[in-house]
């Protein structure tokens, strides 16, 4: 072996000694397993509809298996003009989307844990009418997939944490 081969081999081995009894979220009993087992109820509308995708994708729902939990979803839209010109058109715009979420266990429908995320962003304003109208979608797609990434993460925090699990 080359030396600069052991010598690497002994930096990673030191590396990984530091981080003895970690063991990494997914790998956590249940927590796919519950989240898998997750039906999303979010409202109408085209952000209900991109954020319930990306809930079901985070999830890795698994359609084929009873839910044991529903997780009900509520939106707040908000889009604000930023960096105006001379002649009073925005150039920019912020976009935030807040959304609060309830799981509850089934078939009880008790609730189990509530929260809240709010994700804020912006995005460039074009003269064209159907540029602008593609950089909001654009906005709401990305600001939806993040809320859905946060929400994901809480609750495999919770889980991995020892949320109550319902029974199977």
């Amino acid at each position: 072996m080359s030396r600069s081969l052991i010598l690497a081999a002994a930096v990673a081995a030191l590396g990984l000694s530091g981080c003895a009894g970690f063991q990494p979220l997914y790998a956590q009993p249940g927590v796919v397993r519950n989240l898998a087992a997750i039906q999303v109820n979010a409202p109408n509308g085209r952000t209900g509809y991109l954020i319930r995708q990306h809930l079901d994708d985070a999830f890795a729902k698994d359609h084929s298996a009873a839910p044991a939990y529903t997780v009900d979803v509520s939106l707040g839209e908000s889009r604000v003009p930023r960096g105006v010109r001379i002649d009073n058109v925005a150039t920019r715009y912020e976009y935030a989307l807040t959304a609060a979420y309830v799981l509850r266990a089934l078939p009880s429908g008790a609730p189990v844990k509530n929260g809240s995320v709010r994700v804020a962003l912006t995005y460039d304003s074009a003269d064209q009418p159907y540029a602008s109208i593609s950089a909001q979608q654009d906005a709401q797609d990305r600001a939806a997939e993040e809320a859905a990434r946060r929400i994901e993460l809480e609750l495999a925090v919770w889980l991995a944490n020892g949320g109550k699990v319902a029974a199977r």
